[in-house]
């Protein structure tokens, strides 16, 4: 038994409401629309200056096509605002089209994903729900979501997989725009990264963080091998986390190298609205030192990934 005084406070009591019913910011009739591949788009990236930011997208366009024509990975790295913004269907299309080998997402990423699948909405105010302590009581994510955090347990897998098997089984009316259900669909891995105490699902009396523990713990170790893809020419696309996803990153390249695994020349790209100091060390300039090619986008997620999209299907591959 503890011998402090304060005892924690667990969620017995904890009020929720439906998902249904909450007034949201963000809904999948403002999603983006999937361009489809023109040839000749390839000439407007090619009319991009040679200077700076236009030179390092053209050729961090043509490391992705590289790494495509290879069969090198190219994973992405994808924080929670980058399917606030709207983007599910361009990065399905890609994945649908070969352009992407494994997903990274942190937990806040997979409640968005599951809210859009449930409820074609996400997004909360939270600067209003917060003053009433209704931020996150959402009943439906934390009931679901927990439930396949103790599946994944049951049935020793990572979470990733485990919220993509649920989503994909269910009959949710938006399921086909939920980037886990269409991953899990496509057998495209992704493993989610949860830090505890971090996401609002973790103070619902469903929760395990034995089950959460284990099952992200799994998925570190699942991302740490297809890491192990890059080598020679992979991708990897940092967009949207500052934090998690970055120190997930550094540490799975360590481990990697750590196990005598061969992993250089490759080449890293972080996209966000800011430059944050612990992306750019962690995924650009620390894992590579000369040994690959490291790319700082400051961008908008919702024109540069689009963007992006557009650029690397209008390159013909077989």
């Amino acid at each position: 038994m503890s011998k402090y005084a304060a005892k924690p406070l667990f969620p017995e009591k904890l009020h929720t409401y439906s998902l249904k019913n909450r007034k949201s910011k963000v809904g999948v009739e403002r999603f983006a629309r999937v361009w489809e591949p023109d040839p000749s788009f390839r000439d407007f990236i090619a009319g991009l200056p040679d200077i700076l930011g236009g030179s390092d997208f053209k050729a961090f366009v043509q490391a992705w096509v590289s790494a495509r024509s290879q069969g090198r990975g190219m994973i992405l790295g994808l924080g929670a605002h980058v399917i606030k913004v709207g983007l599910n269907p361009v990065i399905i299309d890609l994945m649908r089209r070969g352009w992407v080998t494994a997903l990274a997402m942190n937990g806040a990423g997979a409640i968005h994903d599951f809210e859009v699948a449930y409820a074609g909405i996400t997004s909360e105010d939270v600067a209003d729900q917060i003053q009433q302590g209704n931020f996150g009581m959402a009943r439906e994510t934390g009931e679901h979501l927990n439930a396949a955090s103790e599946a994944a347990r049951r049935q020793d897998i990572g979470l990733g997989e485990a919220v993509g098997k649920m989503l994909a089984d269910s009959d949710f009316p938006h399921r086909d725009v939920s980037l886990l259900a269409s991953a899990y669909l496509l057998n495209i891995p992704v493993s989610l990264h949860v830090a505890l105490g971090t996401d609002t699902i973790h103070f619902f009396p469903q929760v395990s963080g034995e089950a959460l523990g284990k099952a992200s713990l799994t998925d570190f170790f699942l991302f740490c091998r297809l890491v192990c893809d890059l080598d020679g020419g992979g991708i990897y696309l940092n967009a949207g986390s500052a934090v998690i996803l970055p120190e997930v990153f550094l540490k799975a390249v360590s481990y990697v190298r750590n196990l005598g695994h061969r992993l250089e020349d490759f080449s890293t790209a972080v996209c966000d609205f800011i430059r944050h100091y612990r992306p750019e060390q962690n995924v650009t300039v620390r894992p590579l030192r000369g040994k690959g090619s490291g790319y700082y986008f400051v961008a908008q997620h919702e024109v540069f990934i689009p963007l992006l999209a557009a650029a690397l299907k209008s390159n013909r591959i077989e």
